[in-house]
C-alpha cells in the first residue's frame, strides 16, 4: 500500500529565501554566528542560522527539535534524586561492641 504524500508545505517560501540569503553569506565568508561573532564553517550552522532568523521573521518552520543530551541529562538526575537514601547519621553501634 502506497503512502499518500502530504499537500502542505513544511517550510514556507520565505523561509527558504531567507536560508538561501544566509547559505550566500556563508559561501561568501561573511557569515558570522549571533552570540559570539565568529565565523560559520559549518554548512549545517549556516542553514540553522537561516532558519532561526526565518522564525524570527514569522515564516512558517517546524520548531526546533529537542538535543538528545538534554532529555538525558535530564532522566539521569532524576533518577538520581529519587535513588538517594535517607541517613540518620547514626552509626551501627553492634560492630564496636563485637569487637571488643
Amino acid at each position: 500500500m502506497a503512502r499518500k504524500k502530504s499537500s502542505k508545505r513544511k517550510y514556507s517560501p520565505k523561509a527558504s529565501k531567507t536560508v538561501e540569503r544566509e547559505m550566500h553569506e556563508y559561501k561568501r565568508g561573511k557569515l558570522k554566528s549571533g552570540r559570539s561573532g565568529k565565523k560559520v564553517k559549518s554548512r549545517k550552522q549556516a542553514i540553522a542560522i537561516g532558519l532561526s532568523e526565518a522564525r524570527a521573521e514569522g515564516a512558517k518552520v517546524p520548531a526546533k527539535k529537542k538535543s538528545a543530551k538534554k532529555k538525558s541529562a535530564k532522566k539521569s538526575s532524576a533518577k538520581k534524586s529519587t535513588s538517594r537514601k535517607k541517613s540518620t547519621g547514626r552509626k551501627k553501634a553492634s560492630a564496636k561492641k563485637s569487637s571488643s
